[in-house]
C-alpha cells in the first residue's frame, strides 16, 4: 500500500522568507519625492537645472539605499555576493548596487500542517494522520547561509518523521499515547533542524483516522469486552453471596433459637406492609417454627382492622 503526504503551510499563508529583490520601501518612495521636489523648486526659481538633477540624484539613492525591517523580521544583507551582517528590525541604510538585500527571515512562531494517508503502523493497519508542528527561527543567520528553503525542509523533514514514527507504533499506542508521540516527533526535528537556526516548540497529533470497517470491529470488541466484564462481576457477586449463606448456615445449625428470630424477622418483613400474603413451604414451616408465629399474625391482622 503506497504512502500519499499532503503537507500544508500555515493558515496565513506566508512562508516566512520574502525575497528582498526590487523591494522599495515606503520610506524611500517618501523621501525620494521630497528630495525631488527639494531640487525642482529652487531649480524652476533660480532657472539652475543643476538643482533639479542634484535633487534627484540624492532622491534615487535614497530610494534605494532606504529599508525597512518590520519588528518580527531579519534582513541579510549581501555586499558584491558576500554575506556581512543582518539588519533590522526597524529602518536601515544600504549602498545601492553594491549591496543587496537578499532574504527577509521571519522569525515569529509558525505553524506547519502535516497530513499522512494510508500509512502503516508496526501491526499493519493503514491510518491516516493530522499533526501539527509549531517551529520558528531562532538564528536567521544559520537559517540563511547554512540550508536554501528552511520552510521546504521544515516540511519535508516532517513528512519523513512522521512517517517513520507511524512505522514504529501500533494503533493502539498511537490512538492512546499521542503525546509521546508528538513529543518523539519533536525531538527527532529539533535534532535536525538545530544545525539550521530553527527549533521545533512542539508536534500536536490532531487525530488519527482508521478504515470504517477496522472501526466497527472494534467498537464490537469493545462491547463484547464489557459484556465478558459484567459477568465476571456478576458470577463474583454470586460467589461471594453464596459463601456468606454458608457461613450463616453454620451459625444457624447449633443455635436453633437465633434460626427462629432470624424467621420471625423474615414473616415481619413479609406482612408489615396491609394487604399482604405470604405463602411459606410447609418445609420452612417445620423446620423454623413459624406455625405458632403465623397463628399468631393471623389473629393479629383482624384486631388492627377493627
Amino acid at each position: 500500500m503506497g504512502l500519499r503526504t499532503v503537507l500544508r503551510r500555515d493558515p496565513s499563508g506566508e512562508s516566512g522568507v520574502s525575497s528582498a529583490a526590487g523591494q522599495i520601501s515606503g520610506i524611500g518612495r517618501a523621501v525620494f519625492l521630497i528630495s525631488v521636489a527639494a531640487g525642482l523648486i529652487p531649480g524652476l526659481l533660480l532657472k539652475q537645472p543643476a538643482c533639479i538633477v542634484l535633487g534627484s540624484l540624492v532622491g534615487l539613492y535614497f530610494l534605494f539605499a532606504l529599508k525597512v525591517a518590520e519588528q518580527w523580521q531579519k534582513a541579510a544583507v549581501l555586499r558584491l555576493g558576500r554575506y556581512i551582517g543582518l539588519r533590522g528590525p526597524g529602518i536601515f541604510l544600504i549602498v545601492p548596487v553594491i549591496d543587496q538585500v537578499s532574504q527577509y527571515v521571519d522569525q515569529r512562531v509558525r505553524v506547519t500542517d502535516v497530513k499522512a494517508e494510508s500509512a502503516l503502523t508496526r501491526d499493519t493497519v493503514p491510518v491516516s494522520v493530522d499533526a501539527i508542528i509549531f517551529w520558528l527561527v531562532w538564528n536567521a543567520e544559520k537559517s540563511i547561509l547554512e540550508v536554501v528553503n528552511f520552510d521546504q525542509a521544515i516540511t519535508l523533514s516532517a513528512q519523513t518523521a512522521l512517517r517513520e514514527s507511524i512505522g514504529r507504533h501500533d494503533l493502539a499506542q498511537m490512538i492512546t499515547e499521542r503525546e509521546m508521540l508528538g513529543r518523539e516527533l519533536q525531538r527527532i526535528l529539533d535534532e535536525k533542524t538545530n544545525p539550521w537556526g530553527i527549533t521545533v516548540q512542539s508536534v500536536e497529533i490532531r487525530d488519527v483516522h482508521i478504515p470504517q470497517a477496522l472501526e466497527d470491529a472494534m467498537s464490537r470488541q469493545a462491547q463484547a469486552e464489557r459484556e465478558r466484564q459484567a459477568r465476571i462481576i456478576l458470577g463474583t457477586a454470586e460467589t461471594e453471596i453464596s459463601a456468606k449463606f454458608s457461613e450463616a448456615s453454620r451459625l444457624y445449625v447449633d443455635n436453633p433459637v437465633a434460626l427462629h428470630l432470624r424467621a420471625m424477622n423474615m414473616l415481619y418483613e413479609a406482612i408489615k406492609e396491609r394487604g399482604s400474603m405470604v405463602i411459606v413451604p410447609s418445609s420452612a414451616v417445620e423446620t423454623m417454627g413459624l406455625g405458632g408465629l403465623m397463628g399468631t399474625a393471623s389473629l393479629a391482622g383482624p384486631k388492627q382492622q377493627a
